[in-house]
């Protein structure tokens, strides 16, 4: 059996009026939101397929269907914990994680810290096993028109 695996994710989700922008599991205070089946956490999405996917387990719309009633308006923290589960009956934990979130707005800076920490809790990690960054798109296509914000992660999962 193999002792790392690594995995892959990505998403982007429309930005709306009416909804709560939720990224890594915080509300970000702003005018619009993430139109979702769930509520629509791109980050965390991203980072259940990076640890589905390491696994080779599939990805989130097999495990959390957008077609299932169970998980409308869902707490991505709620998803994520039952990914986390699911990956954990392989004998694998999270060795780290890099993530980027794509947007014009809103800053991600000032909630860094705080999508850290929340997103180090719900994984059962330290802090400094989670990497942060954001980014703009510099005006171009539908992140850069303000109109989606996409993120990406990588993770490194280690068999315990």
């Amino acid at each position: 059996m193999q002792m790392f695996r690594i995995g892959m994710g990505h998403d982007i989700h429309a930005l709306v009026d009416g909804r709560e922008l939720w990224l890594g599991g915080v509300k970000i205070p702003f005018a619009l939101g993430l139109k979702g089946h769930s509520d629509a956490d791109a980050l965390i999405h991203a980072i259940m397929d990076a640890m589905l996917g390491a696994l080779a387990l599939g990805d989130i719309g097999q495990h959390f269907p957008d077609t299932d009633p169970a998980y409308k308006d869902i707490s991505s923290l709620k998803l994520l914990a039952k990914a986390a589960e699911i990956v954990a009956k392989t004998g694998y934990k999270v060795g780290n994680i890099d993530c980027m979130i794509h947007c014009e707005a809103p800053k991600i800076a000032p909630h860094r810290a705080a999508i850290i920490e929340t997103l180090a809790k719900a994984l059962n990690v330290e802090q400094n096993q989670i990497s942060l960054k954001a980014g703009t798109n510099e005006g171009f296509d539908a992140i850069g028109k303000r109109q989606a914000i996409a993120c990406q992660a990588i993770v490194l999962m280690v068999l315990e």
